[in-house]
């Protein structure tokens, strides 16, 4: 669920550095370059764990440190990647890129950060809320899985030396969230005084001495390390996208609004001549009220109400379509793509039919649809109740958003 705009606010200063400067030798040598620019279900890997992370909503600031060498491969596996994305040369080590992309993060001061591999592109929001959630003042986040294994203690000549005990072992994963200044001095510690042996960043963060929590990980967030874990990925997005049924959402909407003195109604975005006028939450477009609620709905993110509460007294007389933007910031966050919007506006009078279409060209620069996509239309209540009595103006809105990935089938 979304938070109200002033928390969001708060909740953007959630930054994520990506490191992306490896040259992935065990995973062989490809024509696409070092893995994090290999194909899986018809992208580069890096592009799906930018989009996986940009999807969260909380996630704001992403810094990639990439290969001095790899500018051109970067810029063309992200063309066109909608999100907040800065590059940074990486160092010669995973530990030293990661203390360049930090600074790089130093004038924007975010309250946390996340740690995140480059070759983990199958993390997902419920994950990353859920490291930020553990974050605290001096408390880093790590997601980790226990380890189901027996493990083996290897001695002389490849003789097993012993059974090592697997209670209370976990294997570490990314994101790794911390409070952004002091893991970033504690990476500032470590680099001079000569400490370039850390493994991830929560070692570096248990040498500073700032204690880090254990979060549930996840057994799809894979590491794509040898050539053989990039085909397994490329095989499972491209099982998905063969077998699976697509994940198509429907929400509803459902707005009223009395009648009060004026001279026009706002109706789609469009100001219709009217005697009277609509009153309420901001300009009272029942339209686009009920439209933001069908959008809110396809990805359970609450409704018109948490994000702009009527008791709010910022709202009063604002324009509905920030509403709408709102909402259709959300569903792209997501990953979701509108495929369809549909509006009836329920009312005696006025006559809808004559601006119809400059509603639905509102709608199309609102949603960022074709025109074909959306829908207007208009009916009376046969004179019944108090729409019959022009006291007000309803509307119903439903709204249609492919996201990715896939049902069962």
């Amino acid at each position: 669920m979304n938070a109200p705009l002033e928390q969001q606010s708060r909740s953007r200063r959630v930054a994520v550095v990506v490191v992306a400067a490896g040259r992935g030798e065990r995973a062989g040598q490809a024509e696409d370059g070092p893995k994090q620019y290999r194909s899986i279900g018809g992208k580069p890997v890096i592009r799906h764990t930018l989009e996986a992370l940009a999807r969260n909503e909380r996630v704001g600031t992403i810094v990639v440190a990439i290969h001095p060498d790899d500018e051109a491969l970067f810029a063309r596996s992200c063309t066109d990647f909608d999100g907040n994305v800065i590059t940074v040369h990486g160092g010669a080590s995973r530990q030293d890129s990661t203390r360049l992309a930090l600074a790089a993060l130093e004038d924007i001061e975010p309250a946390i950060v996340l740690i995140h591999d480059g070759v983990r592109p199958f993390i997902d929001t419920v994950l990353i809320d859920r490291v930020i959630d553990a974050v605290g003042e001096k408390m880093g986040a790590l997601p980790a899985v226990a380890i189901s294994d027996t493990l083996k203690k290897c001695g002389e000549n490849g003789i097993v030396a012993r059974t090592v005990s697997r209670d209370g072992l976990f294997a570490a994963q990314t994101p790794q969230g911390f409070p952004f200044r002091p893991i970033y001095e504690a990476h500032q510690q470590a680099w001079r005084a000569g400490r370039s042996d850390f493994t991830d960043d929560a070692a570096i963060a248990e040498w500073a001495g700032i204690p880090v929590r254990l979060v549930n990980g996840s057994p799809d967030n894979v590491k794509l390390t040898w050539a053989r874990d990039i085909a397994l990925a490329d095989q499972r997005l491209g099982a998905i996208a063969m077998t699976g049924l697509p994940d198509v959402r429907t929400g509803n909407g459902y707005d009223v609004h009395a009648f009060g003195d004026g001279n026009h109604v706002t109706l789609c975005g469009v100001e219709i001549p009217h005697e009277k006028t609509l009153t309420g939450h901001s300009d009272a477009d029942v339209g686009l009220h009920a439209l933001t609620d069908a959008l809110l709905a396809t990805c359970g993110a609450g409704d018109i109400g948490t994000h702009f509460p009527p008791s709010d007294p910022q709202w009063k007389g604002a324009r509905s379509r920030i509403f709408v933007e709102l909402a259709v910031d959300t569903v792209r966050k997501r990953g979701g793509r509108i495929a369809n919007a549909d509006i009836t506006l329920i009312c005696e009078a006025p006559r809808i039919g004559p601006h119809r279409e400059a509603m639905v060209a509102e709608l199309s620069g609102m949603l960022g649809i074709a025109r074909e996509r959306i829908s207007v239309k208009a009916t009376t209540n046969e004179k019944l109740g108090f729409i019959g009595r022009s006291e007000g103006i309803a509307a119903i809105a439903t709204a249609t958003v492919v996201y990715p990935g896939s049902l069962e089938g």
